[in-house]
């Protein structure tokens, strides 16, 4: 798919509605490594928005850059558009990164903890459904991945804007469409970056019953039979060291950090896989097609373990050849393409090697009177909590830069303080209230990503193309993001009830 733009655009705008000058985005260097600027010949601060949600790139999840004020009638003599802006050229990164360098980044934002959890997508469809549906899913996440990146080259050339978070294009792209849309262009913006953050906050708990479910099943072990701890106090014990770890603000001093967990999950991954492949059973043994009521926990965690729609925009803004990101071939194909084989593997074969018992995590399948299972267990633990702290900077970063301007300067540090360690509290009461890691994982999927990865992105394109080019022959592009609007309502709906379900009848036992 490769980008196109028309060299004439007539927009039917209202008489309170006009076109937006060139503009720079700007970055704060003060917070963050590295800076964004760009030249303009206008009044920045007439049109940046300063209340922007502004998070690193190497952590993106929400918006990272200001977004421009629609210029209402009677501005300056620069309020057409130049056909002949390319806003890649005015893009101004200190590190741009090369294709190889952005793949390697989008495996390491997808493959995540969500690959442990495919065995129990697998088991919820089945092993012959789920091998053909996985695919599927994973398919329709990418499209709509270049979908979102295709809109914002787009709104970027019209806007002359270098660049845009996943937050700015929605709202530039309700701003850019029909008249009835302008008026929720600041609503659209709150529903992403709430989401963002209801998903982020919810991948925060799912690591916290994550980890302590891996450790109370080894230490467990070596407890005399009545003397076991519950899950729910061990979740409770492993929040507090998080809290005291999340009051750290630079990122720097996590990054060790973070390669130790890397190091940690590789290793441990791999040794999960041989214990999969080891006495493999036959086919024939397994549920090829599972109960239709069933699908829907399939597809929450599908769209829970593949969609990383959150982190393309950021990606996509720091790469040296931006156009090289979508297209085909692409570093998005390519990337995404490895991505959707590794999880199909690992929900097929994971599933196809422990049946009906598959757990929540695959790890929780090995055989805990092993110590090399037992050396996973804790390894993959210890990468996952490791992991808390940065998951957790996105979602602190988002919701700080939105109250941040309502408090007086000399709170604002122990503000942020408070804030951090009642979020780190919030993430724990969750995970001990819900301490099931299946209906949790489909719930998060089925609400947040059905919703980030599928509807908003459909709704934006619609948006974007409404006048021009328009939405094709026989309104195909109409139709086309309709079903995937209605796939992604279909998979909210479900997903969110059955989960539900599942909750209630855990709590009824």
């Amino acid at each position: 798919m490769s980008f196109h733009t028309s060299n004439s655009r007539t927009p039917l705008a209202p008489p309170e509605y006009t076109k937006i000058p060139t503009v720079s985005a700007g970055y704060d260097n003060e917070k963050h490594n590295g800076s964004r600027s760009n030249n303009a010949s206008v009044n920045q601060s007439k049109f940046i928005r300063p209340e922007m949600a502004d998070v690193p790139v190497q952590q993106a999840a929400g918006s990272t850059l200001p977004l421009v004020i629609s210029k209402k009638k009677g501005g300056g003599a620069d309020d057409s558009e130049d056909v002949n802006y390319n806003p890649f050229e005015h893009r101004k990164v200190e590190h741009p990164t090369s294709d190889m360098e952005t793949f390697v980044h989008l495996l390491k934002g997808s493959l995540g903890s969500g690959i442990l959890a495919m065995p129990m997508a697998f088991l919820n469809a089945g092993l012959w459904f789920g091998l053909v549906a996985t695919f599927l899913v994973g398919t329709l996440c990418t499209y709509c991945v270049h979908i979102l990146v295709k809109c914002a080259h787009i709104l970027c050339r019209r806007r002359k804007i270098p660049m845009m978070g996943f937050a700015d294009v929605a709202e530039q792209a309700f701003l850019d469409g029909p008249i009835g849309l302008q008026r929720w262009s600041r609503f659209i913006r709150f529903v992403v970056n709430t989401f963002l953050v209801i998903d982020l906050i919810g991948c925060c708990c799912i690591y916290l019953v994550f980890v302590g479910t891996n450790v109370k099943q080894v230490v467990d072990f070596y407890m005399e039979d009545g003397s076991e701890i519950g899950i729910r106090p061990w979740i409770a014990i492993i929040t507090i060291p998080l809290i005291f770890m999340c009051l750290v603000r630079n990122l720097k001093f996590l990054t060790p950090f973070s390669m130790v967990a890397n190091l940690l999950m590789f290793v441990g991954i791999i040794i999960t896989f041989t214990y999969v492949f080891t006495d493999m059973p036959s086919t024939t043994e397994r549920v090829g097609v599972a109960d239709v009521v069933q699908w829907p926990l399939f597809f929450g965690t599908v769209i829970f373990a593949l969609e990383g729609i959150g982190v393309v925009m950021s990606l996509e803004n720091d790469m040296k050849t931006p156009t090289h990101f979508i297209g085909c071939p692409s570093v998005l194909n390519l990337g995404m393409g490895v991505v959707i084989t590794l999880y199909t593997m690992v929900g097929f074969f994971g599933y196809l090697k422990y049946g009906p018992d598959t757990a929540g995590s695959i790890t929780l399948n090995l055989p805990v009177e092993d110590k090399l299972a037992q050396s996973v267990k804790l390894m993959i633990a210890i990468a996952i909590f490791f992991t808390f702290t940065l998951q957790f900077y996105v979602p602190m970063s988002i919701i700080w830069k939105g109250i941040q301007h309502k408090i007086a300067p000399e709170k604002q540090n122990w503000s942020e303080y408070a804030l951090r360690v009642c979020l780190v509290i919030l993430c724990g009461a969750i995970a001990v209230a819900l301490p099931n890691l299946g209906p949790f994982i489909s719930l998060i999927g089925a609400v947040c990503l059905s919703t980030l990865g599928m509807i908003v992105p459909s709704i934006i394109e619609l948006a974007v193309y409404h006048e021009d080019p328009g939405y094709g022959r026989c309104n195909w592009r109409l139709w086309k993001n309709i079903f995937l609007i209605c796939f992604g309502i279909v998979g909210f709906v479900t997903g969110t009830y059955i989960s539900i379900l599942e909750f209630h009848a855990e709590f009824s036992q």
